[in-house]
């Protein structure tokens, strides 16, 4: 059962938003924070992903199960009950506020937010192509989230690092709707790939991730930060441009690569490099 809701909610992919919420909190105190405050994170960001995942997969089941590439998921597959993933989804609410009231009092007052957009994420798509920049949005708050957690304060710098990220997740969201675009459209979905077309996603990624490196050198430079951070927006700039050259309109043979993999590898170095900026 507990392998059900790891897949559930691809436990794995934690991996993409983890490290960017550690760099938050790196950032914000200029080196390494606490035991307690990064535990404490953990927990937050692991708690608001399940929920977030498993409200996704809720009101989604029945899309998915029209989907041929979604339809062996827990719910759509019945390996899971709805009963279940719901019951799942309030056990997750209740170890992100058990985290949230062990941080700065300030989030005790912001936890909604996130929250109310994680409900708001998967009806998205069924009324525009915007539901990317939502997702992106949603994903950002992560490296906020760790700041004002442990700081009680949310800078300009922290706005910045969290749009980088927003956009991150927007463009290689851009990407990961090519995946289903035909069958979007026969359900009358929305995405970027639907509205405009291949070319269209794949220059909607592009401008992202262009905003993604101009945003991560903005929030450096309102920083005191060393080389370390800025060879990691370096880095990060490289792996892109990799990402990118993976893939191309009408040859998307290695998109799993460039959503699962490089994404992996570019929240990872970055995290890399700030901890390095940070010790």
């Amino acid at each position: 059962m507990i392998a059900r809701f790891a897949s559930l909610v691809k436990i794995e992919h934690t991996i993409f938003a983890l490290p960017f919420a550690y760099v938050g909190a790196l950032l914000a105190v200029d080196g390494v924070p606490s035991w307690h405050d990064l535990l404490w994170v953990t927990v937050a960001m692991v708690g608001a992903r399940s929920l977030a995942m498993g409200l996704n997969r809720l009101i989604d089941a029945g899309i998915d199960a029209r989907n041929p590439r979604t339809a062996t998921r827990e719910l759509p597959a019945g390996r899971l009950t709805p009963a279940q993933v719901a019951a799942f989804c309030v056990a997750s609410l209740g170890v992100f506020l058990l985290a949230v009231y062990q941080l700065d009092p300030l989030v005790r007052w912001l936890w909604p937010i996130p929250v109310g957009g994680f409900v708001i994420y998967p009806y998205l798509k069924r009324f525009t192509w915007l539901s990317h920049l939502w997702l992106g949005a949603v994903d950002g708050l992560a490296p906020v989230g760790a700041w004002v957690a442990i700081t009680g304060k949310l800078p300009l710098e922290s706005w910045l690092l969290g749009g980088a990220v927003a956009c991150w997740v927007a463009g290689f969201d851009c990407f990961y709707a090519l995946l289903d675009v035909e069958v979007d459209r026969r359900q009358g979905l929305q995405s970027v790939a639907t509205r405009f077309g291949e070319r269209g996603a794949f220059w909607g990624a592009r401008v992202l991730h262009v905003l993604t490196i101009a945003l991560l050198v903005g929030s450096g430079l309102g920083l005191e930060v060393g080389v370390f951070y800025w060879l990691g927006v370096a880095a990060v700039a490289v792996l892109l441009l990799y990402e990118h050259s993976l893939v191309r309109p009408s040859d998307l043979r290695r998109l799993d690569t460039v959503f699962f993999t490089m994404n992996g590898v570019i929240s990872l170095a970055f995290f890399a490099f700030v901890l390095a900026d940070s010790v």
